[in-house]
């Protein structure tokens, strides 16, 4: 991986360069898909729940999130379909495995054309065998785990997950059943509301793919009802929302280009501490834009204090705008108290280090890069398993 450099003039004459990540006295992963039970180390495997719609950057989040605790071999599992293995949605690492809860469909896309339901139906989706497997895993067990096969819609031949420490599971339903709810360590929610998500599909379907705004809308309505029904309500289960609003800083402003990200963090949540802006337990809003970090219109707002949210006594951040320059992350990350970085700048670094994805210049980005880095932090808490990160070198400005 290329030097990467972070330009502090006015934080010091330190650079930083990318680091590595491996977990201190871990076993690493088997590269044949052979039966292995784990023994339990210090906190057994923790099991992570990522919830979101189809198209919200689930994707985007895993790839963070599994960069933040590095590993090797990051890849389809059996190297995926165009490797010559089976179509997978299995993601691995050394350290990390992504499974995503698809897999856990009732019935094919012609069995759900029968029965006249959706995939966000609950009753579409086998909680029995998901709760069955994902405690399995938990307790270090090899699993048989179904494929649902997004291709052709199909049910494949199931595939052999061999447990790692971290165990992710992403998808539409990872708390919907009290069961799977009760087993997750740690649980997220990516929240995109109905306006920005209005904006992307018209982008993407309408621009990009020649789709009407009438078939557009007609597609949203006719998925509004199920998932306000069965996905939604996970909001107030989750430890970490990341709510993406339309901007509060352009009048009118319809495309969803510029955002108002909210990352709310639940208080009282065992081994995890909210992240806050200069102050902990104050309300503050506050626009640094100026000599240290370039802003270009509509510029950038940061906001933080406690609320209410679904019941819930929360700790929010929030940022409303987008950044011109990464690099002067930095200034921001400065003022930012109970991130879960290792070193000064690894916030940055990370976002620099994923500056092509979607949401890296703005509050998407960064509000799943912070959480990436808390729910580390969380994990080496739960575990006692250290992550180890390589000290970022030195060098004379």
């Amino acid at each position: 991986m290329q030097s990467l450099v972070l330009a502090l003039a006015l934080f010091g004459a330190n650079a930083l360069v990318p680091t590595k990540t491996s977990l201190r006295g871990s076993a690493a992963r088997p590269t044949a898909r052979d039966a292995m039970t784990m023994a339990s180390p210090q906190g057994g495997v923790v099991l992570i729940g990522v919830a979101a719609d189809s198209g919200c950057g689930k994707s985007t989040f895993m790839r963070r999130l599994t960069g933040i605790f590095g590993g090797t071999n990051v890849g389809p599992l059996g190297g995926g379909f165009d490797a010559g293995s089976w179509e997978t949605n299995t993601l691995v690492s050394d350290t990390t495995t992504v499974i995503c809860l698809d897999d856990y469909h009732l019935n094919d896309r012609a069995g759900r054309k029968v029965t006249q339901r959706t995939a966000l139906d609950l009753a579409e989706n086998n909680f029995d065998l998901m709760y069955e497997q994902l405690k399995a895993l938990k307790s270090g067990e090899t699993i048989e785990k179904p494929i649902y096969n997004h291709v052709n819609g199909t049910l494949d031949t199931p595939e052999t997950i061999v447990p790692t420490q971290i165990v992710i599971v992403e998808g539409l339903h990872p708390m919907a059943d009290p069961r799977v709810r009760e087993l997750l360590d740690f649980s997220l929610y990516l929240d995109i509301t109905d306006d920005v998500k209005f904006a992307w599909k018209i982008q993407r379907d309408m621009v990009e793919r020649g789709h009407s705004l009438e078939s557009i809308q007609a597609s949203i309505e006719a998925r509004k009802p199920d998932f306000d029904n069965f996905v939604a309500p996970q909001r107030g289960d989750a430890d970490v929302v990341i709510q993406v609003l339309p901007t509060d800083l352009v009048p009118d402003e319809k495309e969803g280009k510029v955002l108002k990200v909210k990352f709310i963090q639940k208080e009282g949540k065992d081994n995890f501490d909210p992240a806050y802006l200069f102050d902990e337990g104050s309300t503050i809003e506050w626009t640094p834009c100026g000599k240290k970090l370039t802003c270009s219109y509509p510029g950038i707002k940061f906001a933080y204090g406690p609320d209410e949210f679904l019941g819930n006594d929360v700790t929010v951040l929030e940022m409303d705008g987008k950044f011109d320059n990464l690099q002067e992350l930095i200034y921001v990350e400065s003022h930012l108290s109970g991130t879960g970085t290792k070193f000064y700048g690894e916030l940055t670094q990370q976002m620099v280090k994923m500056g092509d994805s979607p949401g890296s210049d703005n509050g998407t980005g960064f509000f799943q890069t912070l959480a990436s880095l808390k729910i580390r932090e969380f994990y080496e808490k739960l575990s006692g398993v250290e992550v180890e990160v390589e000290a970022p070198a030195k060098v004379a400005a």
